[in-house]
């Protein structure tokens, strides 16, 4: 019997949901009924995206494939296929501890998972995807892979080394997003900073961000993912100066202490990364940073940590998350360095730097009261329209609980002014 329905489970990042909205676009286009994280029994097949970042990402995936497996076995799902990072790392081990499932397939294998499934694979229409997030913005991934050597980061050894997209092809992709009515594009990729060096022999993000600008349709571009060493300066510019680009910069720091960062092969220290900052501020009045950080890497004393904190304390990152060392097999850590600290001590490390991070927060939305943002809105719920200033990614930062005496449109701009404000998120009325 010819399979008919799918449903394409998504783990981790953005950059692995943009694979599965153009596995998407493929099956829908060999006649297929295809929808996205659907909580449903009854498909055809199920393709489960998996991630292979750190050990709970990794033991989520998994999770989820014995899920889906037990659900295969009570004939709830027909055919059970695995794809994605965690997939391209063990797909011989999984292969051996999960026999159920029907394939496994590797990052990069979508033309052998639309085969798999009796499809004519379109390599014309690769970059066309079915949008899975709401439809007013969207990911745009604009290269693969990542060629930095942090010592704690298995993610080269999944995705390779850095390979960008063509300024052509990336624009082609925008104006198709455009038409579907995107109004927000994100750029993601591993990193941005390294952009078009592969293809064009210099950074060219500058002038693909500048080139995206330009078409109408799209309001809002938002950076995210730029590393700190050879940090791309045109950037700045073009932030500052041009009206679509959010002021708004996702950059990981991972951490601030000197003998950390060296251990971490981060390839900047405490003094390049303060001047960048400042730089960055200044060139760009007003900017939202949004940064990562890492704790109980090995050998992180309690000196390096302080010095952390206090670091934090300093800058006042507008936004900031924090993960514990997960230690990954094969990456320079694991084979160099002892993880002297539990995990238990380093979850203490995280939540006493989310700490401060909420107190920070709650003390930079006080002084948004009275003020008025250009708000996109998201979504309704219940009383309030959900939205979001120019210096808030979706489901990482906050977002602006919006009344109105009218109607709001989901994608609709809309000024707002901020009348109350909780550690993370703002309260507001469309003015």
């Amino acid at each position: 019997m010819k399979m008919k329905r799918v449903n394409v489970v998504t783990m981790g990042c953005s950059k692995n949901l943009v694979d599965s909205e153009v596995l998407l676009n493929q099956l829908e286009r060999g006649k297929f009924e295809v929808v996205h994280d659907s909580g449903e029994t009854g498909f055809d097949a199920v393709f489960i995206n998996t991630c292979g970042f750190i050990h709970d990402a990794k033991q989520e995936s998994i999770d989820m494939i014995l899920d889906y497996a037990e659900a295969k076995k009570r004939g709830d799902i027909g055919k059970l296929y695995v794809m994605g990072c965690l997939s391209e790392r063990y797909q011989k081990d999984l292969e051996t501890e999960i026999p159920e499932v029907d394939r496994y397939f590797g990052k990069f294998d979508m033309k052998a998972m639309v085969d798999e499934l009796k499809v004519t694979f379109h390599p014309e229409y690769i970059y066309e995807r079915k949008i899975t997030t709401p439809s007013h913005f969207a990911y745009l991934k604009i290269s693969e892979g990542c060629n930095r050597s942090c010592s704690f980061c298995a993610i080269p050894m999944m995705t390779g080394r850095h390979k960008s997209r063509t300024i052509e092809s990336l624009l082609a992709e925008t104006r198709y997003l455009a038409k579907k009515g995107v109004k927000e594009i994100l750029l993601i990729a591993q990193e941005l900073s390294y952009y078009g060096i592969d293809i064009y022999g210099k950074s060219r993000l500058a002038e693909l961000v500048t080139e995206i600008s330009k078409i109408d349709e799209i309001e809002w571009i938002r950076l995210h993912y730029l590393y700190p060493a050879k940090f791309p300066f045109d950037i700045l510019p073009v932030m500052r100066e041009n009206p679509k680009v959010c002021k708004y910069l996702d950059m990981p720091l991972q951490h601030i202490a000197n003998p950390v960062l060296k251990n971490m092969m981060r390839h900047v220290t405490r003094e390049e990364t303060e001047a960048l900052i400042k730089r960055i501020k200044e060139e760009v009045p007003g900017v939202a940073i949004r940064t990562t950080m890492l704790v109980g890497f090995p050998g992180e004393t309690e000196a390096d940590f302080e010095e952390l904190k206090a670091f934090i304390e300093d800058v006042r990152f507008d936004r900031l998350g924090v993960f514990p060392f997960s230690n990954e097999e094969e990456t320079y850590a694991y084979n160099h360095f002892k993880d002297n600290l539990s995990d238990e001590e380093k979850q203490e490390r995280a939540d006493e730097i989310m700490e401060i991070q909420q107190q920070i927060s709650a003390e930079l939305n006080q002084q948004k009261i009275e003020k008025i943002f250009k708000v996109i809105i998201d979504r309704q719920e219940g009383e309030f329209y959900v939205g979001r200033t120019e210096f808030d990614s979706p489901e990482v930062d906050g977002e602006v609980l919006v009344t109105s005496e009218k109607e709001l449109k989901r994608g609709v701009f809309a000024n707002v002014k901020i009348t109350g404000a909780e550690d993370y998120d703002l309260f507001g009325v469309v003015v």
